[in-house]
């Protein structure tokens, strides 16, 4: 592989049309062919989704466009979060970072140099360990890129030395944000319920690595790079994906120039971003604007989450 350029881990299961879209969207970016691909395909939970699985590899068996593909095939059902801990585990060991997709991100044509450009120049700051490349704060005066306590899941990249302070224990991690008083801080000052979410993954009620992930940052004080405009959109919000319920609530925009990386100084949160996610989270996620989503969504038929 070209060593200048991060290793993509793009995670499928059972959506064979979202996959098609995700890999052609990265098809078109201007890096596809000097990168390489790891494919990690999830089996059938039940003989229920067995063909759609069977689909799904049938489509990923047939990629090119990239300087090297690896498809990684499961034996078993993995569910996302264990595939996801496992395949970043394991290919952050072997080149030092990657960049991480879902079946359900759809990319921009300059995604791919965005992201190796920003791991390149952030790749010696510890206290940047994230970069999330998805906004959908609709706030146009956002910069180009911001630092920020919070990371998204929706098409990210990190390195090796931050990804080893990743801590897979809820319960541990729950225990230091109460400990340290920090989960209104965690929450956006009560505007989204991150911990909630911690809570439910302890419990078992959901399995999200991320907001593990989300968590193991915020207690290092380590923050994300985050763009203001994006170079991602998740098309997943079908009531198809894990976690994905309903509604346009995350819609975005791509971005269909090139997004320069200039480094930031001092390395420090950026408090107007960190105002406006949480302007976001109280408009859209109070009781009054989650009933009227829900009956916009009935009204249409759409009775997901």
């Amino acid at each position: 592989m070209n060593n200048l350029y991060s290793p993509i881990l793009l995670f499928v299961y059972n959506r064979p049309e979202h996959a098609r879209m995700a890999i052609e969207s990265l098809q078109q970016n201007s890096l596809a062919k000097e990168s390489e691909l790891f494919i990690y395909s999830d089996a059938a939970k039940n003989e229920e989704t067995q063909p759609a699985v069977d689909e799904v590899r049938k489509l990923i068996h047939s990629v090119t466009g990239f300087e090297r593909i690896t498809i990684i095939e499961r034996e078993e059902n993995w569910g996302l979060a264990k595939s996801i801990i496992d395949g970043v585990t394991t290919r952050v060991k072997e080149y030092g970072r990657v960049i991480v997709l879902e079946d359900d991100l759809v990319v921009a044509p300059h995604f791919l140099k965005f992201m190796n450009d920003a791991l390149e120049v952030y790749k010696n700051e510890p206290k940047v360990g994230h970069i999330q490349a998805c906004e959908f704060f609709e706030d146009s005066t956002l910069p180009d890129t911001f630092l920020i306590k919070w990371t998204g899941s929706w098409g990210w990249a990190t390195w090796e030395r931050a990804w080893n302070l990743f801590n897979p224990d809820g319960k541990a991690l729950l225990k230091e944000l109460e400990e340290r008083k920090l989960t209104r801080t965690f929450d956006f000052n009560n505007k989204y319920g991150f911990t909630r979410m911690l809570r439910r993954q302890i419990e078992g009620k959901n399995n999200s690595w991320a907001i593990r992930w989300n968590a193991s940052l915020f207690l290092k004080d380590v923050l994300s790079l985050n763009v203001g405009k994006s170079l991602v959109q998740n098309v997943g919000f079908d009531g198809s994906g894990t976690n994905c319920g309903g509604g346009g609530l995350y819609a975005s925009l791509l971005y269909q120039k090139e997004l320069p990386v200039i480094k930031i100084e001092p390395i420090e949160e950026n408090i107007k971003a960190r105002k406006s996610v949480e302007n976001y989270y109280r408009r859209t996620n109070s009781f009054s604007a989650k009933a009227v989503r829900r009956i916009k969504r009935t009204l249409k038929g759409d009775f997901g989450a």
